[in-house]
């Protein structure tokens, strides 16, 4: 698939180069910076060496006194308090978060936690939820992860006198659901600066503003950050701001100190020993949270995540890495038939959208399969199924088009809807399927743009491969961790060749393993990995010159370590 280069304006140049001196690195580390915002050596300072007495007061946000409140009336009068969460990573991290640090204080018997199961209640709080805590005398639930567009089911629950705290980062509809507290960075009307985190992150919120109320030290919280850490690395929401500092000291705890379900979970991920980043977490760890739900059901992974002692994990862990097993299978069988599909079908490539529904689709996948096509066919891809007599389906998008307003446009042909702008989910009656995909592909066809529609590689900066030592390398590390609006920076280094040594690998020769000279400067050599570019190979074999976009790692081998390049795209120069 070609690829646009889109490099990216290097920022104010007497900003740069103040910022280059003040901290004294180099002017491209200083550019990346400028790039991120980052202008003061003030601001560097917080980048560089976030603080957790740098989180937003969790007072802040709308509702957080009544959600505080009613938490404390709960526990002092001795209630019983049903922790609720959908069935995702977001959602098993959040309720996992919330009843193992209410279980410290507050007596077991009295918490219990519910997921709705994906296929006969569907994403979001459930009639069958609701019946469930009124006929286990529930009187509190703590919705995390979902409930800002259940306006009725929230209305049923004040019928049988089921109190509702909602915490949800999703985005709201014209209506607030007359919950107790309603905790959603996103409503209109909340003033909350920070407007980006985790479902399980405004629980962690809550947390905190309940802990300060009641006078528990924050210490006292921070065990958990590495639930939240997973959370917002597998929902994919920016790793800016106050994610940042949640992130960073989430992985601290995950490479030192993990909960039991999570430590169970890295040695399964052969992650033992190795330092853990977001992308292993969006990867290996976040995929075998998901896989229970997608499976059987999310309570499974609630139950590993939770689990508090060795043994118990290594039970659940053993169901759970069962269930990823199957769920890889899945993927891959409904990724093909999908592709086929459109390569059997000439109008559905001609398209700008990829709508595909097929009634015996496994629906704990779809959201995964939507993904999977856009690597082949680069535009706004939903994946329909059939569950309890409705088609339901995953949407995805690419970069820099809004999924959700595309699908909000067709809202009169659906049941319900819910979502952001990177992706969403929807329920609509099967006959009005077909009506659907041709609305959609409409909308999309006025309104994405051309540019949209070709995959694009943003490129950080230039730079010559006699730039990359081990101290630029020591600080570019320092910028993690990295995730969306802060990814790892991808470079450009022009007029390269292979020095003679380009070699396939992989299990079917897939990928090309180089060393990189420049300028046929050849006593300095890089090393570099281009996976799934074996098309290259003849290329190499020839030396013809050719710019490279990459981004810069370490790797060990055989106990030693070194640098090494990712290549994410080659262009002949």
């Amino acid at each position: 698939m070609e690829r646009n280069w889109k490099i990216k304006p290097a920022g104010n140049p007497l900003a740069i180069d103040q910022l280059s001196q003040a901290l004294n690195i180099d002017k491209v580390l200083a550019s990346l910076l400028v790039q991120r915002g980052i202008t003061s050596f003030n601001e560097a300072k917080a980048f560089f060496r976030p603080e957790l007495s740098q989180l937003h007061d969790p007072f802040l946000m709308k509702d957080m006194d009544k959600a505080v409140k009613r938490l404390s009336d709960a526990i002092e009068k001795g209630e019983k308090i049903l922790i609720y969460g959908d069935y995702d990573v977001d959602g098993t991290t959040s309720v996992a978060l919330v009843y193992s640090f209410l279980k410290e204080i507050y007596p077991e018997e009295k918490l219990d936690y519910y997921i709705p199961d994906r296929y006969s209640q569907g994403y979001g709080i459930s009639v069958q939820g609701i019946e469930y805590a009124s006929s286990n005398n529930f009187s509190l639930v703590i919705a995390l992860d979902c409930g800002i567009k259940a306006i009725e089911k929230i209305d049923l629950a004040n019928e049988k006198k089921v109190d509702f705290i909602i915490c949800d980062h999703h985005t709201p509809g014209d209506e607030i659901p007359a919950a107790v507290a309603v905790l959603d960075p996103k409503r209109n009307d909340c003033d909350y600066p920070f407007k980006h985190l985790s479902g399980c992150g405004v629980g962690f919120k809550m947390l905190q503003a309940f802990a300060e109320k009641e006078e528990i030290p924050f210490y006292k919280l921070e065990p958990y950050l590495d639930l939240v850490c997973v959370s917002i690395a597998s929902d994919i929401v920016p790793i800016i701001g106050e994610n940042r500092i949640l992130a960073h000291f989430g992985l601290l705890q995950l490479n030192q100190h993990p909960t039991q379900g999570l430590l169970s979970i890295i040695k399964t991920s052969n992650l033992q020993g190795k330092e853990i980043s977001i992308s292993d977490i969006v990867f290996k760890i976040g995929p075998r949270i998901n896989a229970a739900g997608r499976m059987e059901s999310g309570r499974k992974s609630v139950d590993l995540l939770i689990a508090s002692n060795h043994d118990d994990a290594g039970v659940v862990m053993t169901e759970v890495n069962t269930f990823n097993d199957a769920r890889k299978d899945l993927d891959r069988n409904i990724t093909q038939e999908a592709l086929e599909m459109i390569h059997q079908s000439p109008d559905l490539q001609k398209m700008k959208s990829t709508v595909l529904f097929k009634p015996d689709w496994h629906k704990g996948v779809i959201g995964i399969v939507a993904s999977r096509l856009i690597e082949h066919y680069y535009r706004p891809t939903i994946i329909l199924t059939e569950s309890n007599g409705f088609a339901t389906g995953s949407a995805r998008t690419v970069e820099g088009y809004d999924i959700y307003q595309a699908i909000e446009s067709c809202s009169d042909l659906l049941e319900n809807f819910g979502g952001h702008a990177y992706a969403a989910g929807l329920t609509l009656k099967v006959e009005h399927v077909p009506i659907f995909i041709e609305r959609f592909e409409k909308f999309i066809q006025e309104t994405i743009k051309p540019e949209q529609l070709i995959p694009q590689i943003e490129i950080d900066a230039i730079l010559d491969l006699s730039d990359i030592t081990p101290k630029f390398y020591r600080i570019l590390k320092q910028f993690a961790p990295f995730g969306p609006e802060n990814m790892s920076p991808v470079f450009v280094t022009r007029n390269v060749t292979d020095y003679e040594s380009g070699r396939l690998v992989g299990k079917n020769q897939e990928h090309l393993k180089l060393e990189l000279i420049q300028n046929d400067h050849n006593r300095l050599r890089v090393p570099a990995i281009a996976f799934n570019m074996s098309e290259y190979y003849e290329l190499m074999s020839r030396r013809i010159p050719f710019s490279v976009a990459y981004t810069i790692v370490e790797n060990e081998f055989r106990g030693r370590t070194n640098l090494q390049l990712v290549v994410k795209d080659i262009k002949v120069s």
